[in-house]
């Protein structure tokens, strides 16, 4: 009783159109669950984000639930889960995308749920990583260790959605280091990110990984950026 009548005053609604939610709906409305654009990646291993990889970092897998297009329902979730704090989406599209994750049998190697990590002045200023729930969903559902302090991010920068490409790409071997033991050593590792654009902080993350004896990457995104 308690919840319906503060759902009266302030009723919930769908994080990628802004309409009042039915009582059976959960963050997304079926509407928008209906017109998302999903890339169907998990079907396919040679798919337009494994080749925007290729003679780039070695990679066993990568992929991503939704592509990206501006003014759409995608850029809508992403805006509100890393702007607005509406963590609930990471973990909706965590749980939504590990159900197709579970049968890709390169991931099956996978010990451990890697995020791109945020500067620490920038994860004070946000309060939150916008790929912990995300990440935290993959974790539970798939039965993987999160960790969040083996890749470090060294260099405080702007946003990368304000930059272009030779900005994006610029310097950006530099910004990510590891903190490892050897225990470490010949994991295989599922980085996590919000959108792959240009791919360079991927790449950048893929390398510091890589530092580490026998490491093993493998990519998985909430979205592609596809114009």
């Amino acid at each position: 009783m308690f919840e319906s009548i503060i759902n009266l005053f302030f009723p919930k609604v769908c994080s990628g159109c802004s309409s009042f939610l039915l009582t059976n709906e959960n963050v997304i409305c079926t509407v928008c669950r209906h017109d998302i654009p999903l890339t169907n990646h998990h079907l396919n291993p040679e798919n337009d984000a494994f080749k925007k990889f290729y003679g780039r970092i070695p990679v066993l897998h990568t992929s991503a639930l939704f592509y990206f297009h501006k003014k759409g329902i995608v850029q809508e979730l992403i805006h509100n889960l890393k702007y607005k704090g509406h963590e609930e989406i990471g973990t909706i599209l965590g749980e939504w995308y590990a159900e197709d994750l579970k049968n890709i049998e390169s991931l099956e190697s996978v010990d451990e749920i890697i995020p791109v990590p945020l500067h620490r002045k920038k994860l004070k200023e946000r309060g939150f990583n916008q790929v912990t729930t995300f990440g935290k969903a993959l974790s539970s559902s798939l039965n993987l260790v999160y960790n969040d302090s083996l890749l470090i991010r060294n260099v405080y920068s702007k946003t990368q959605s304000k930059k272009n490409l030779l900005g994006r790409t610029e310097g950006i071997e530099t910004i990510f280091d590891v903190s490892f033991t050897e225990k470490d050593h010949d994991k295989h590792f599922l980085l996590i990110d919000d959108v792959i654009t240009t791919g360079a902080t991927l790449e950048a993350c893929s390398r510091a990984l890589l530092k580490i004896s026998g490491a093993k990457i493998s990519i998985v995104c909430m979205a592609m950026a596809q114009s």
